[in-house]
Formats: C-alpha cells, sequence, structure tokens
C-alpha cells in the first residue's frame, strides 16, 4: 500500500482543526442563544479573543436598542454597529485594556432593577480586563502575569490570582451591575468549562479566596512585586460568593466548548474511515510530558496493542484532545505550548512511521508568536538533521517556532475571532 504524502496527511490533520473552529464560530451560534428583552435599557459589555465576533453576531441577531463596549485582542476586532469594539494587550494587560474595563464597570454601575447586562466571556477575557484593585497599579498586574505565565502555573492558579487582584473581576462586575439582570454568554477555553475560571468570571459567584491567590504564588516562589503580596495578605474585601443576592438575577450560558469542537472533528474523522479516539477536552500538565503522553498512546495504537474496551483499535486511527498545557520556560527561543507539545512528540516518536500530529490554538495565535501551531510528520526530525536542526537542542531551548519555521510546518491562520483553547490530532496511518 502506498504512503500517503506529506500533502495528503496535512490536509487529512487541516481539516479535522477547520472542523473544530466550525464548531466554536460565534455567527453560527449566539443566535439561538439571545435573552429576551427587558423593560429597560440592555447593555452589552464583554472580554475576550472572540467577544468582537460575538458582539457582531448578537447585534445581528437582536432586534431592540443597544449599547455597550466589548474589549478584545490586538487585530481580533471586528466591525459592529451599536456596540464600541476596544482592542488590548494580551497576554500581558495593557493601558488600553484598563481605560476599556474601567469604562465597561461605568456602564454596569448605571443599570436598574429594569435593565439587563449582557457579558460575553471568551478565552483571553482575564488578561484584557485589566482594572487593578484599589492600592495596585497596571506595572503590578503586568509583572506578576509574566512571572506566572512563565512559572507553569495552570490556568485555574493564574486566575485565581487574578481575580483578587482586580476591581472587575472574580464577581465584580456583576456586584458592579446588580440588581439588575444578568446574561453571560461564554464560550469555554478552560479544562471543564468552569464559569468562574472563563475570563476569570467577571459576572458569576467566585468560590476562592485570598488564601487561595497567596497558597499559588507560594507555590511557585513568586513574591514580588510587594505591592501585590501586601495586598493579597490584607484580605480587603473577599470576591462575592455563591451564597450573595447579586447573583438571584444572574443566568450562565455555555455557548460553545472544547468538547463540542472535538466531537466535530471526530465526525469528520469517521467520515474519513479513521477511528476517533477522544482523550480528554481537559488535559492540563507541561506540554513536553503531554507530548510524551500522546506519543505512548500513538505507538501502542499503531502497534495494535491499544484496546478500548474489547476493541483492539488499528490504524487508521485519531487522537484527539484539547485543554491548555502550559511551559515552564528555561531557554530564550521562541514558541507557544503547542509547538513545545509537538516538538517533545517528534523526539520520543523518534521518527515512527505512519505517525503525524498537528497542535493549534483554536485563536489562531500560539503564545505570544504569529502562527496557530504546526504539524509533525513521520520525517520531521530527518529533515531538520539535513538542516542541522537538532529537536533535541530546540526542545531544551523552548524554541519550537524556530524549529517548526525552519521546516516550513508552521499553521498560520490568523485570528479565527473564537477561542475554545487548544486542538491536538495525532494521525497514526500506518
Amino acid at each position: 500500500m502506498q504512503k500517503p504524502s506529506r500533502t495528503a496527511t496535512g490536509e487529512t490533520l487541516t481539516a479535522l482543526f477547520k472542523a473544530a473552529l466550525a464548531a466554536a464560530d460565534p455567527g453560527q451560534l449566539l443566535e439561538r442563544r439571545i435573552p429576551a428583552p427587558v423593560r429597560g435599557r440592555t447593555v452589552l459589555v464583554g472580554a475576550g479573543k472572540a467577544s468582537a465576533a460575538m458582539a457582531r453576531a448578537f447585534e445581528t441577531a437582536w432586534s431592540g436598542p443597544l449599547e455597550g463596549l466589548v474589549l478584545t485582542r490586538y487585530g481580533h476586532a471586528v466591525p459592529c454597529d451599536q456596540v464600541e469594539i476596544v482592542e488590548a494587550g494580551h497576554p500581558v494587560p495593557d493601558v488600553a485594556g484598563e481605560r476599556a474595563a474601567r469604562r465597561i464597570l461605568v456602564l454596569a454601575r448605571g443599570l436598574g432593577p429594569h435593565d439587563q447586562l449582557v457579558f460575553l466571556a471568551s478565552g483571553g477575557g482575564s488578561a484584557l480586563l485589566s482594572l487593578p484593585a484599589p492600592g495596585l497599579t497596571l506595572d503590578d498586574k503586568q509583572a506578576v502575569t509574566r512571572a506566572l505565565l512563565r512559572s507553569g502555573a495552570t490556568i485555574t492558579e493564574i486566575n485565581t490570582v487574578r481575580k483578587h487582584l482586580s476591581a472587575i473581576k472574580g464577581g465584580r462586575l456583576a456586584a458592579a451591575a446588580a440588581p439588575a439582570r444578568i446574561v453571560t454568554l461564554a464560550i469555554s477555553d478552560v479544562p471543564g468549562d468552569d464559569p468562574t475560571v472563563i475570563a476569570s468570571g467577571p459576572s458569576v459567584p467566585d468560590p476562592t479566596t485570598f488564601a487561595d491567590a497567596r497558597a499559588v504564588l507560594a507555590k511557585y516562589r513568586i513574591v514580588e512585586p510587594t505591592a501585590v503580596v501586601a495586598h493579597l495578605s490584607g484580605e480587603l474585601e473577599e470576591t462575592p460568593k455563591p451564597s450573595d443576592p447579586i447573583f438571584d438575577r444572574a443566568k450562565f450560558d455555555l455557548v460553545a466548548s472544547p468538547q463540542g469542537s472535538l466531537q466535530s472533528a471526530a465526525a469528520v474523522a469517521m467520515r474519513r474511515g479513521i477511528v476517533p479516539i477522544v482523550i480528554s477536552d481537559r488535559i492540563e500538565g507541561e506540554a513536553r510530558q503531554v507530548g510524551i503522553v500522546h506519543a505512548g498512546i500513538a505507538l501502542q495504537i499503531r502497534a495494535r496493542k491499544f484496546r478500548v474496551g474489547g476493541r483492539l483499535i488499528s490504524p487508521p486511527a485519531v487522537l484527539l484532545s484539547s485543554g491548555e498545557t502550559t511551559v515552564t520556560v528555561t531557554g530564550k527561543g521562541r514558541g507557544g505550548r503547542n509547538v513545545e507539545f509537538l516538538l517533545a512528540l517528534a523526539v520520543a516518536l523518534d521518527g515512527a512511521n505512519g505517525i503525524s500530529a498537528l497542535a493549534c490554538d483554536t485563536d489562531g495565535i500560539d503564545g505570544t508568536e504569529d502562527n496557530a501551531g504546526a504539524i509533525i510528520y513521520p520525517d520531521s526530525l530527518a529533515r531538520a538533521s539535513a538542516r542541522g536542526i537538532s529537536a533535541h537542542a530546540a526542545l531544551a531551548k523552548n524554541d519550537g517556532y524556530g524549529f517548526f519555521a525552519a521546516l516550513g510546518d508552521l499553521v498560520m491562520t490568523g485570528p479565527t475571532l473564537t477561542n475554545v483553547n487548544d486542538f491536538r490530532a495525532v494521525l497514526i496511518l500506518d
């Protein structure tokens, strides 16, 4: 049997990724989730990489008066007629995000019992909605964000800290809007789809505490800025908790999730005669360790020794997974968690025949670079070696971007205007 070409393999992997993105398209999803009008004003606000596309979809489906402000990442804006779109920094917050967050809080405070606040939540909202708590500065928040991003902390841990350094996250937006009706429409980018973690939960109750935030900094030995440490030790005012009556008129609606995207990709695989194995939509941990685990499962399938119940799985098959891995940065290379995962996967597979993989961030941006992710093929290590490039050395330097750029195997989509976390597909054809 003739082996599939890199082109054919890449097309299959790309088709799975496109199916995952289509399942999280705000334009196709929001029109069925629009809340009912109220007697008073409807104010639409939001934060995240998908929030501008969500706002446009909301406007299209909404027939009454509408006003508001939505905050998204630079390059992710789309034109809206009634809602103002503001772009700001991500993953490190900036002044534009701080100013817009302050304006959103003012809009919320102006609402009464006959009004409603609709909050559009999506991945990236935590960094974008950067309004420091009293006594803190934007510099303080930028410094602790950089430290957390480099530490290997999970997104749940990072957002636990963010909520307790903010004047708007962790339910504080809802507190400002009460007694108005509050509706949250969310696209999840977090493992487990926890409403309190998506965009750090500005409009939902927060079960975490100042003590939890202090524990995160202690775990990763983060001792600066001193103003942050002092603020978390002061416990001036806890975030609103689930029992708070301000949430009596609050509703949360999950519009799209990583699991939905995995199911869509699995359906495409089945139509192509490929057995899909959906591992999980909530995988966390070091990206390189996750890569090693995926390699082990792929090799087991290739050897025809992988069982699901009483069934022995044989190629062609594809491993599908999602979640948000982390990278503990020790080198000075370029790249995000998806290319780190793929580099570790390639090293672990060591050129095994018939196994290829794609890993991409569904927002179109892997880390701070311009790629969504990359693709590996059975000959990736050999092609790199022929160019004098060592995969082991690239991994040691956290230089996944440089490695895949040299091979021409980066996946470049630009902003996708949605975000349901990372998408990984490991294809076993032989």
